[in-house]
This record gives C-alpha cells, structure tokens and sequence, in this order.
C-alpha cells in the first residue's frame, strides 16, 4: 500500500497547519474568527482549503490503487497533491500573497482529483 505514506505526510501538514491557526489565535488572543489579523485570515483559510480538498483526493488516489491501480502512477498522484497543497499553503500564508504558487498548487490538487476520477472511471468501466 503506497497512499498511506502519502496520507501520514498530509495528515502532518495538517497538523502543522492547525497548530500554526493556533499559534496565531494566542498570539492575536482571538478565539473566533480572525480579528481582522491578516496573517491569521491567511491561516484559517490555508487550513480550511487543506481540509475541503484533501480528503477526497486521497479518498480517490486510494480506490485507484485498491483497484490494483499502478504504483507509479499512485506515487505521482501522491506525490503531485502533497507539493501542490505545500505550494498552496506557502503561497497563501505570506502576508504578500504570492499569487503563483497558490495557483500551482491549486491546479496540481484539481489534477490529482481530476486524474484520480478518469483513472476510476476507465478502471471500473472499462
């Protein structure tokens, strides 16, 4: 089984990402919401986006590879939707957003999903 490394890595982002929302909120004292902290806005939204699609993309990469899927291309999809969702997370959190790598890393996790989905179909279609 190779998804499961993946999932043990991007569970550890998430939870340095949580503990970074954490450490914000302590730092800010704010407890609910953001306190209009532009830092912590960053945060928040860095881990919500982790948790809306990271999930389901590794729910995906994982039926792929329980369908005696290759491991190759498990590991490429792995490995593309941990470095999209680092390149996501680093271009968000910067106070300065840097536009491009949220927009790679966003593309490389809609890959991972959008690849993940056709190998589903065609494996159980065809």
């Amino acid at each position: 089984m190779i998804t499961p490394i993946y999932a043990a890595l991007l569970a550890l982002l998430y939870v340095y990402l949580s503990a970074r929302v954490i450490k914000l909120r302590m730092k800010y004292q704010v407890g609910i919401g953001d306190g209009q902290q532009t830092l912590l806005t960053r945060a928040i939204r860095v881990q919500g986006n982790f948790g809306e699609y990271v999930p389901f993309a590794l729910l995906l990469v994982w039926m792929y590879e329980t369908l005696s899927g290759g491991p190759i291309v498990v590991h490429v999809l792995g490995g593309a939707l941990l470095v999209g969702r680092l390149l996501h997370a680093y271009g968000v959190s910067q106070k300065h957003e840097v536009l491009k790598y949220r927009q790679i890393g966003m593309v490389m996790t809609f890959v991972v999903i959008v690849v993940s989905a056709f190998l589903l179909l065609f494996k159980t279609i065809i």
